[in-house]
């Protein structure tokens, strides 16, 4: 099948899968941002999206759009390593007019991946997966108001956060374009415009995460005054 045995394919399947979690992004983004203004109505979300069929299906879902992007561009990355060979080392100089996030998407995605064990962590193992396997505190599996509270408390989990919404950033300014372009959706015309829509699209979308958990880690937020 080409999507799976050629590189145009692959990065086919790179882009659908990075389109749709970009859209994941944006629905947990606004669910953030109800956190900053209602610690209830955040918990109200949270046990609606608990453990119901629903959720848990969507859930391995959305894991299975993530395995498949990480793996995806593990295997692009060797295969652009491999067709290179020799050459990658014959030039020390960055090339001209080639995004620094472009040179370096497999380190950006490695850190976006520690990042995301870390988020699952503190929030998903505590949540649906109490609540489905009962272990943990299952009596809180619905409390994210307070789990987030938690977490932006400690200084040490805020710098991680920053660095990890950074790299996103940083990773998704590219990725945006660069999917619109392998999906054919640009001309001459709208190269540019595209590049320009992802860039402050995918700034709002940072900003809402950053925002939030620096207005808890400085407890500015109004959901706590």
């Amino acid at each position: 099948m080409w999507l799976i045995n050629s590189s145009i394919g692959r990065k086919v399947v790179m882009s659908v899968t990075g389109i749709c979690l970009i859209l994941f992004l944006t629905f947990h983004c606004c669910m953030n941002v109800v956190a900053l203004f209602s610690g209830e109505a955040y918990n109200a979300i949270c046990e609606l999206l608990g453990a119901n069929w629903y959720a848990v299906a969507a859930t391995l879902g959305l894991a299975a759009l993530a395995v498949i992007h990480i793996v995806y561009a593990f295997i692009l990355t060797i295969q652009n390593r491999r067709a290179r060979g020799n050459q990658r080392y014959a030039v020390t100089d960055k090339p001209a007019k080639v995004e620094w996030a472009s040179q370096n998407m497999l380190v950006l995605g490695l850190i976006i991946l520690l990042g995301l064990l870390l988020h699952l962590f503190n929030f998903w193992y505590n949540m649906m997966f109490a609540e489905l396997t009962g272990i943990g505190a299952v009596e809180r599996a619905a409390d994210g108001f307070g789990y987030i509270k938690e977490t932006f408390s400690c200084p040490v989990y805020v710098v991680l956060y920053v660095v990890w919404i950074v790299a996103i950033w940083f990773h998704l300014t590219h990725g945006f374009w660069s999917a619109i372009q392998t999906l054919g959706w640009n001309g001459k015309t709208w190269f540019c415009r595209w590049k320009t829509i992802g860039i402050v699209y995918v700034t709002l979308l940072m900003l809402g995460f950053l925002v939030v958990a620096l207005a808890f880690a400085f407890g500015v937020a109004p959901s706590l005054l």
